[in-house]
């Protein structure tokens, strides 16, 4: 009987251990952004989007999967554990991200309504066409309760901005990219 004990003991443990694994659901979520050199603005590109606005609602399709996986309930955080910068093919004047950057650059969240902005991921000096790996910034704790709220209903644009190369802006240039993003909702 003294020798079950621990057995019984060892296996109870055990499952409350398994009960605090969260339950997650991830997925990839893609947004085009374009830039003109004539855009640039005090020596900074800046390209914005809504993150609802890109076809077939990528963000959108995400929440709705995770609240899915999670029974229903929207997910108590979000992890954003991959950020990329690609330099789309239909660019026009450039050929590489060194092209139309230099110095630090950053891929924000601007949240509707508050205006308030959460730094997703930066990079120094982006070069080739991509997918370039940015560092991750982004801490879903840190928004405001309803700052979060309307990050999971989609009420965001995505920003990207950095310090514009020497000859961006007088190549004319047109430029697409695409961001990537790789999210993890937690239970």
């Amino acid at each position: 009987m003294n020798r079950i004990l621990p057995l019984v003991l060892s296996a109870a443990l055990a499952l409350v251990g398994c009960g605090d694994d969260p339950v997650s659901y991830s997925a990839p979520v893609g947004i085009n952004l374009k830039a003109k050199s004539s855009d640039t603005t005090g020596g900074t590109v800046t390209s914005q989007k809504g993150i609802s606005t890109e076809s077939g609602n990528p963000f959108k399709v995400f929440v709705d999967a995770a609240r899915k996986e999670l029974d229903g309930q929207s997910p108590s955080r979000v992890e954003l554990t991959d950020l990329t910068l690609t330099l789309g093919a239909g660019s026009v004047g450039v050929s590489s991200l060194s092209e139309v950057f230099t110095g630090r650059v950053e891929v924000l969240f601007l949240i509707e309504e508050s205006n308030n902005t959460y730094v997703a991921g930066h990079v120094e000096d982006p070069t080739g066409t991509g997918p370039v790996p940015f560092d991750i910034d982004f801490d879903s704790e840190t928004l405001a309760d309803a700052d979060y709220t309307r990050f999971l209903d989609g009420k965001f644009n995505v920003v990207l901005r950095g310090p514009a190369a020497s000859t961006f802006t007088s190549k004319g240039a047109e430029v697409d990219f695409q961001a990537t993003f790789s999210f993890t909702a937690l239970e």
